[in-house]
Order: structure tokens, then C-alpha cells, then sequence
């Protein structure tokens, strides 16, 4: 096996820097917030995965269901010879992609993108075990910022999966989009999961599970911030809330004062109040519905080829080509 090539545009510096920066701006807000990207180290990371095997959290069931019924009719619509996958994390269900193209006959390259070196060489050399031959171009970098240096043989699949759009509020998602689209030539092709508008009860459920894991993911970004920026939050002190917003069409998840508290961040040189239930909003995640979607899609200059939900329409997936 050889190793994966590696283009690195995200160093741990420019990670730290960015953190110290966003957590600046958040912590010193009106509202408080922090950027859930920030959840994510190894801890963050292994209860994320430990939370898709939760009863009550369906997307990842949902979306993999929907892959495993149209990965086929994916690779045979697109013919694509590299695909591209946006925050790729572990990249098991890409596999399903990747085995698609591969019998199609078309597949040459894939190009995995994270904000994690640590995780993208691990999942980068597991796809090479599983897939002699195939050139595997890892890309440490933020999908917000890197697109423009994505590399990989026309045409391109560029796949964005798990919901992930939906962190992103309307004004950051017409931002990427647009970007997106500027660095792909017509023709090329983008795979975007959405989870779908439902039962607020649902919803609330997948972000707020019994046994409460998801209370632990989100205090987690707590202990990201005390390591990273010499601080001193009392994370029992504050409750995990998931909230659904029906005007924006979101679930928000929350930390949650239990009492009034105060935090120094040394790094940044500030401390930081609560009152007692106010609130430290740590992530978004929108709901989408096929009209918005497709609009957005064509906003952003892509035109929408095809859509699928799971079998509960829980879920979906869009395909849709970057218009000429």
C-alpha cells in the first residue's frame, strides 16, 4: 500500500488562531455562541460517532438507506472519475460511492477534505487497504475557506453528506454554494444530503437522546475551549437544550446556565458571565424542504437532477449538475 499524497492548507496553527478569533467573537456577543466545528476533536469526534448509532438520531440510517438504493444510478448518471467528499470524518458511507464507481468503470481518484490531518490519514490509508489502485489526494482544510484548492480529474463528484449543510445559516450556505460552484466546471456534479422538515418531537428527540450522549457532545466543546484557551468553564454548570425554531425551520442546541457562573479564558484575556439560564448556543442545524433546496441550488447556479428520500422521507438526497 502506498501512502495517501497529502496537501495540508489547515495548519494546527491556523486551526488554533481561527479559535481563538471565532471564540472572541462569540463569547463576547449579546447572545453568546460558539461555532460547532469546535466540537470535534477526538473525544467530540468518537461521541458523534457513538451518537449516529443512537435509536432516536435517523439521518445517518436514513441517508445510507438512500445510498445504498441510488449509489448505482449515481455513479452511471455522473460517469465521475474523481470523487470529492466535503468533511469526509471516518468516510464509510462514501464506500458505498466509491464501490458504485469503481464497477462503472469510471472511478480514478478520491479527495477527501477535513479539518482533521490525524483523522483524514486514517480514513485515507483504510481506503487504500480496501481499494488497490485507486489514488487517494487527502486535502487537510476547511470547506469554507480551501474549495478553490480542491484537486481531482474532471468530472468531479463532489459529495457533501450527513446534513451538514445545514450548520451553515442561510447567508454562510448561499456563500458556499456560490463558491462551490465557482470552482467546479460545467457539468460537474454535487451529492448534498439535507435532512427534511418533520415532527418537531422527532427532531427535538435526535438531539436530545435518553441516555444522553448528545448532552455530553455538546459539553464537550466546553473542554475544547478550557484546553485550547487556558479556561476554566464548569461544565456541570451547564444543561444541554435542543430547541426547534419554527420560523427559522432549525433545531438549535444550547448550553444552558443552571446558575450564574463566570469563566476566565486565559488566552484571550477576557472572563465571561452567565446569568442564571442564559444560554450559549452552540450549533444550528436546519431543516430543509425540496422547493427551498432546488432553489437554493439554482441561486448558487446548479441545476437539480435528481432528488431521493428514504423509504420514511425522513431524509434526502439531491443531485444536481453545475449549470453552463
Amino acid at each position: 500500500m502506498t501512502e495517501p499524497v497529502l496537501d495540508v492548507h489547515l495548519t494546527p496553527e491556523d486551526a488554533a488562531l481561527a479559535l481563538r478569533a471565532e471564540a472572541l467573537a462569540g463569547l463576547t456577543a449579546p447572545a453568546k455562541w460558539v461555532s460547532p466545528k469546535w466540537f470535534y476533536d477526538a473525544v467530540g469526534s468518537d461521541l458523534f460517532e457513538d451518537i449516529t448509532r443512537l435509536p432516536e438520531y435517523y439521518p445517518t440510517r436514513a441517508e445510507r438507506e438512500i445510498l445504498e438504493a441510488r449509489s448505482t444510478e449515481i455513479a452511471t448518471v455522473t460517469g465521475a472519475r474523481a470523487l470529492v467528499e466535503l468533511g469526509s470524518g471516518s468516510s464509510e458511507k462514501t464506500r458505498l460511492l466509491l464501490d458504485a464507481l469503481r464497477a462503472h468503470g469510471t472511478l480514478a481518484e478520491f479527495v477527501p477534505l477535513d479539518v482533521s490531518s490525524s483523522a483524514l490519514v486514517d480514513a485515507a490509508r483504510s481506503i487504500l487497504e480496501s481499494y488497490p489502485g485507486l489514488r487517494v489526494h487527502g486535502v487537510v482544510g476547511d470547506f469554507t475557506e480551501h474549495l478553490g484548492l480542491l484537486p481531482g480529474a474532471s468530472p468531479r463528484l463532489v459529495a457533501f453528506l450527513g446534513g451538514t449543510i445545514g450548520n451553515l445559516v442561510p447567508d454562510e450556505r448561499a456563500k458556499f454554494l456560490t463558491s462551490l460552484r465557482d470552482v467546479l466546471a460545467p457539468g460537474e456534479w454535487l451529492l448534498l444530503g439535507t435532512d427534511l422538515v418533520k415532527d418537531p418531537d422527532v427532531l427535538v428527540r435526535a438531539y436530545d437522546d435518553a441516555q444522553g450522549v448528545t448532552a455530553e457532545f455538546n459539553r464537550n466543546v466546553l473542554h475544547v475551549i478550557n484546553r485550547e484557551l487556558d479556561a476554566d468553564f464548569d461544565t456541570s454548570a451547564f444543561r444541554h437544550v435542543a430547541l426547534w425554531n419554527p420560523d427559522a425551520e432549525w433545531i438549535e442546541m444550547r448550553l444552558r446556565a443552571a446558575h450564574p457562573t463566570r469563566a476566565h479564558v486565559g488566552a484571550l484575556g477576557i472572563d465571561v458571565e452567565f446569568a442564571r439560564d442564559e444560554d450559549l448556543r452552540t450549533e444550528v442545524s436546519a431543516k430543509f424542504r425540496r422547493d427551498g433546496v432546488a432553489r437554493e441550488l439554482a441561486s448558487a447556479g446548479f441545476t437539480l437532477h435528481s432528488w431521493w428520500t428514504d423509504t420514511q422521507s425522513r431524509f434526502a438526497l439531491s443531485l444536481s449538475q453545475a449549470t453552463p
